[in-house]
């Protein structure tokens, strides 16, 4: 039976080395160890590899619609988006779309469907997100996003419609973000005036203490 060396399978597969080394950590494609611990392939085990590729890659992708408002008084909103979102997809005669709506602030990045979204993105379940304006995906990093989903084969389809980025939830998220940074700014104070008090306790004490016998 034929064995190939980790360049060598990562030539066939068309990966990079770096990619079979994780993929072998993580379980998705385990290599063969050596007496020596290199790695190495069987012909066997490349071609079934490939024939589950070729089957994943048969199926179907999803065509995602996110859309996202940070609070229930915004469902409003939320309408109007899937609306814009509804019409651009009908002009451009694309179906078959999922609608996904979630209610969570922009600024995390715990919200349940959106964690959901990304991990069907790095699985290679979804060929397109699309979003009314960036920070419905995301208030603050969307050129990594943008980036994670390209890496993963999928496209992040933004309609740019400003007037469905609500300006009163902006407002409230930077308000967020100097609620934050004031609070640790205060802790840091309190911090430091709690560490002059020890400071100052402690060198009371050493003043009070008797001298040692000549």
């Amino acid at each position: 039976m034929d064995t190939y060396t980790i360049t060598d399978a990562a030539r066939i597969l068309k990966r990079h080395v770096k990619t079979l080394q994780k993929w072998d950590r993580d379980g998705t494609l385990v290599a063969n160890r050596t007496s020596t611990n290199r790695r190495y392939y069987t012909e066997d085990q490349l071609k079934l590899f490939l024939g589950k590729q070729a089957e994943e890659t048969a199926k179907p992708k999803r065509r995602i619609a996110y859309l996202r408002v940070s609070t229930a008084a915004q469902r409003v909103d939320l309408k109007n988006q899937r609306a814009a979102v509804e019409q651009y997809n009908r002009i451009n005669g694309i179906a078959g779309v999922e609608y996904v709506e979630e209610v969570g602030g922009g600024l995390s990045f715990t919200r349940k469907r959106f964690r959901e979204l990304m991990l069907a993105v790095e699985n290679g379940e979804v060929r397109e997100i699309q979003v009314a304006h960036k920070d419905r995906l995301c208030r603050f990093g969307y050129d990594w996003f943008e980036w994670f989903c390209g890496n993963h084969g999928c496209t992040l389809t933004v309609l740019n419609q400003q007037q469905l980025s609500p300006d009163q939830e902006m407002i409230q998220d930077l308000l967020a973000i100097v609620h934050c940074f004031s609070s640790r700014f205060y802790g840091l104070r309190r911090y430091k005036a709690k560490l002059k008090d020890v400071m100052r306790d402690a060198d009371a004490e050493s003043s009070d203490s008797p001298e040692p016998d000549a």
